[in-house]
């Protein structure tokens, strides 16, 4: 009874506090974050000398498949032998 009794009042006690934090975001509660400084690096200026280049594209050729009949469920289909080229 007393094991019971302890995770009911542990289960309330974190639903409580799951609310208060989720109503004190919702609310704009205090932000602690906003005061502390942030540190920032400064980089020096860039100036780019080079051409850029181009992508290189590669083309795919895939086998010619054809559609030779159609069924419920399944289709058909007729592949020419060719094996996959890249250009």
């Amino acid at each position: 009874m007393r094991d019971n009794l302890f995770s009911a009042v542990l289960t309330f006690g974190l639903l409580a506090a799951g609310t208060l934090a989720v109503g004190s975001e919702l609310m704009g509660g205090p932000r602690s974050s906003a005061a502390a400084p942030t540190a920032r690096a400064a980089l020096s200026a860039v100036r780019v000398v080079s051409p850029r280049q181009t992508a290189v594209v590669d083309v795919v050729t895939l086998p010619r498949v054809t559609v030779t009949g159609r069924r419920d469920g399944w289709v058909a289909l007729e592949t020419h032998e060719a094996a996959p080229t890249l250009e």
